[in-house]
């Protein structure tokens, strides 16, 4: 009799296991909806504008959205400039353009401290795009790390606007919060506090070419009020 239970006990325990081993499957298998890696910020889906494509994208089910009212722009230059790219552009909004912008912001600042040069190109036209390599290659010559935590953006607000032969360009002012330390090879800080929150303000400027289908905007000029 005990080697019947034996028997029996190992049945169930290999029943229990390739149960287990099937759960852990399914669940690895499902997107968390935190992956951002090779997003496009100010792709159709980032402001809930126009259609999207799931195609590929399992465990995804695309949801109608109602039509929202038309944007009206303030009867003032920057409104006038605003409703220019509109009419070369339907499909841009302001606030669609917004949420695109603090989106490249995040992925910009990181990929810098991370030295990604791939994601940096994306987003950067070819002028600021030397700039900040250069930057990072000045930075790994000299054996340091760069350390940046976003901890929260503030605020994003529309600072110039313009549309001349088709290329349209946006000023934008970010007003974030910031944890910036730069660390040489031993690990000592050399530039800015691991420990402090600063309050970080940067004016970017993005541009795109209207008459392509390329919904996305490179980055074009930066500078900073601080």
């Amino acid at each position: 009799m005990s080697g019947g239970f034996e028997y029996f006990d190992i049945i169930l325990f290999a029943m229990i296991a390739a149960f287990l081993v099937y759960r852990l499957g399914s669940v690895l298998g499902k997107r968390t909806g935190h992956e951002q890696q090779g997003r496009e910020p100010f792709g159709p889906t980032s402001g809930g504008e126009g259609p999207t494509s799931d195609a590929g994208n399992d465990n995804v089910v695309a949801i109608p959205t109602r039509d929202e009212p038309a944007e009206t722009e303030p009867d003032t230059p920057l409104g006038a400039a605003i409703t220019q790219i509109k009419l070369a552009d339907p499909g841009f909004t302001r606030q669609g353009f917004l949420d695109g912008a603090r989106s490249a912001f995040e992925m910009i600042i990181t990929a810098f401290a991370l030295g990604d040069m791939k994601t940096l190109r994306s987003l950067l036209s070819e002028d600021v795009y030397e700039s900040f390599s250069e930057a990072i290659r000045v930075r790994e010559r000299a054996s340091q790390t760069k350390e940046t935590t976003l901890v929260g953006i503030d605020s994003t607000d529309i600072l110039e606007a313009s549309l001349e032969n088709g290329t349209a360009s946006v000023t934008v002012k970010y007003v974030s919060e910031q944890v910036n330390a730069t660390r040489s090879e031993d690990g000592a800080v050399v530039e800015g506090d691991p420990n402090a929150i600063e309050k970080v303000t940067d004016i970017w400027t993005f541009a795109r070419n209207t008459k392509t289908a390329d919904p996305n905007w490179s980055l074009v000029a930066t500078r900073s009020s601080n």
